[in-house]
């Protein structure tokens, strides 16, 4: 039988026959290398350090973490993940967390919303006052009660806390109020356009307004959502055109577009007529359209179109004259208003200048214009020191003499060199008469002047006269508080009758002297504005 040789179980270790130690008792009958139990080998404790180790760190750890979370607990901060209408204070102190909280709550976070147009607001405006101390107290307790602990911890460490607040229904109505007019769109009435030479009628157009009732209780009925959403929607309602049909004027405006205007353009300084027309094609770019007061037709005039058309015809009459723009403009638009095709216009004359003359005097120089000298001292400062010759004088235009509005079918003539007076009515001589002007020391100044005043018993008192019929033509000195006109014979110390045999030659002191029957029909005639020209 042959002897075992399997080698034993590894609990034996094999020992080498060289071994000193090794002095078999027996003979066994097995080889020389043999089998015996072995001896255990030393544990590896690396792996029960470490984790000992960490045993130990997460006790100090969890030791460490309950007094700081005791700590944090006791404290006068907010949890972590804390947040109030969606502003984080997690961390925060109780009185950062207010202040954080209270500048959000003024901030512009809801949006109102109308008609694709937003605006701004924040709750405070809109009347939602809010409890910052509540709120801020009920963020500190979030957390640190075990049921709200129990939560934050389900919710992941956030915790939504609710502002409390109030609302003042009257502060939100006076935002809205104030909000309206940004909102409102004033309806455009129907109206008129000239097109063509042609009238037509422009369609109306719906207004609208803030209905300030209905949105309001839209918010009070609805606070808690609102501040939820952010946003409200602005309830408006339409707002009816006043006109809305404007055919029967528009059928008026055609009737007078088709209008020929013929302008009588009169110079009261030369006693001149110049007749002008225009034709519809001409005058329609001057004027536009508008309804007055919802029914009136207004006719208005585009001063630019129609100053252009005037230069031209003051170009055309040449000798520095020129229409006053703005009343060209008044009477033609009243013209066509009222459906009239004549139009009165006044011609006007530029100041002119001067070059002074060797030997010329001022009062010459202003007999040769017509001005009174004094006048052309009053827009020359400065000569009081005499003329030289070359020297340039502004003389002032003869319609600072005629300040009344004109009457132009009457005209009184008065002839210095002849001592005449000839009356005019519609181009035909009415009466001629002999008169009396002033003296050399004392002259009647040449000119064109006006009716401007009427004195059934005017006083001179530099004379010491009465004069009957008395009609103030012009003043001598411009500051002067005096004026020459036409009068009957007068009368000294209330009883002796002057001048009776005079008629014909210079004997007043600047006036014009006429019969006091005369003067009294002169005086019932002319009203004030007549034009008075006095001829050297």
């Amino acid at each position: 039988m042959m002897p075992n040789t399997r080698r034993p179980p590894n609990v034996y270790q094999k020992i080498s026959p060289r071994a000193k130690s090794y002095q078999p008792a027996v003979d066994t009958g097995y080889p020389v290398d043999v089998w015996i139990p072995a001896r255990p080998k030393p544990a590896n404790y690396t792996w029960t350090l470490i984790l000992s180790f960490a045993l130990i760190l997460l006790l100090v750890c969890t030791i460490s973490a309950g007094s700081g979370l005791a700590i944090w607990l006791k404290g006068d901060r907010i949890m972590p993940g804390v947040e109030v209408y969606g502003v984080f204070l997690g961390g925060l102190s109780r009185d950062d967390a207010l202040i954080r909280l209270q500048t959000a709550w003024s901030q512009p976070s809801v949006v109102l919303v109308g008609d694709g147009n937003t605006w701004a607001a924040s709750p405070e405006a809109l009347g939602f006052t809010l409890d910052t101390e509540v709120t801020i107290d009920q963020a500190h307790q979030a957390g640190r009660s075990p049921e709200s602990m129990r939560r934050w911890l389900a919710n992941e460490g956030q915790v939504a806390i609710e502002p409390i607040w109030t609302f003042d229904s009257a502060k939100a109505e006076g935002f809205l109020q104030a909000l309206a007019p940004q909102i409102a769109i004033q309806p455009v009435n129907a109206g008129i356009s000239i097109s063509d030479g042609r009238a037509e009628m422009t369609p109306p157009i719906m207004g609208q307004a803030l209905d300030v009732p209905s949105t309001l209780d839209r918010l009070v009925h609805n606070p808690n959502r609102i501040l939820i959403e952010g946003n409200i929607p602005l309830i408006t309602q339409p707002v009816q055109p006043a006109v809305t049909d404007t055919s029967v004027m528009v059928a008026a405006a055609n009737e007078k577009l088709s209008m020929v205007i013929n302008l009588h353009a009169f110079d009261p300084v030369m006693g001149q007529t110049v007749e002008i027309t225009v034709t519809p094609e001409e005058w329609h770019p001057w004027l536009s359209l508008e309804i007055e007061d919802g029914e009136q037709l207004e006719w208005l005039i585009a001063t630019p179109q129609l100053a252009a058309f005037l230069q031209e015809q003051s170009n055309a009459l040449g000798s520095g004259r020129y229409f006053d723009v703005d009343l060209a403009g008044a009477a033609i638009r009243q013209a066509i208003s009222d459906q009239q095709d004549n139009v009165a216009l006044r011609i006007y004359h530029n100041e002119r200048q001067h070059i002074v003359q060797p030997g010329e005097t001022l009062s010459g120089i202003g007999r040769n214009y017509g001005i009174p000298y004094p006048w052309i001292q009053q827009a020359n400062p400065g000569l009081d020191s005499g003329l030289f010759a070359g020297q340039t004088v502004t003389i002032p235009s003869p319609d600072v003499l005629l300040p009344l509005p004109v009457v132009p079918d009457k005209r009184i003539v008065v002839s210095l060199s002849q001592q005449k007076v000839w009356v005019f009515e519609d181009g035909g001589l009415k009466w001629e008469w002999l008169a009396s002007t002033g003296i050399d020391d004392s002259p009647t100044s040449p000119g064109v002047f006006q009716i401007q005043s009427h004195e059934p018993n005017a006083y001179a008192n530099n004379w010491d006269l009465w004069m009957p019929h008395f009609m103030g033509v012009y003043r001598p000195v411009p500051y002067a508080d005096f004026m020459n006109g036409f009068h009957g014979f007068p009368t000294r110390s209330g009883h002796n009758l002057l001048w009776t045999g005079d008629l014909g030659r210079q004997v007043t002191y600047g006036c014009i002297l006429l019969s006091s029957e005369n003067a009294a029909t002169l005086y019932n005639w002319a009203e004030e504005g007549v034009v008075v020209e006095i001829q050297p």
